[in-house]
């Protein structure tokens, strides 16, 4: 996950300096204002995110494995806690009902 995280903050990095670029030399418009900061970041997260999203694909899809992988352990854990919580119950319930 930190993976695919890192990449895609470079892509959105590279984006950001070629974005700079092209509105420090009159490609694109400049924003209105102070805004020209905001402008060059929102641009660029824009162009990013096509990118990474074609780009990293298959990045993407590993991180979703690990992320299922985990939570079906996670699960399997609440499972067992509650079986052996259920067992446990039960067998005070027998104790209980047998006095």
């Amino acid at each position: 996950m930190l993976r695919y995280t890192l990449m895609r903050l470079g892509i959105f990095v590279g984006c950001l300096v070629v974005v700079w670029g092209l509105v420090h030399f009159g490609v694109f418009p400049r924003g209105l204002g102070e805004s020209n900061g905001m402008w060059i970041i929102l641009l660029a997260l824009v162009v990013s995110a096509p990118i990474s999203f074609v780009a990293l694909r298959k990045e993407r899809d590993r991180a979703s494995e690990q992320i299922v992988h985990k939570m079906d352990r996670v699960k399997a854990g609440f499972e067992a806690s509650r079986s052996q919580e259920d067992g446990a119950d039960d067998a005070a319930r027998a104790q209980g009902h047998t006095s």
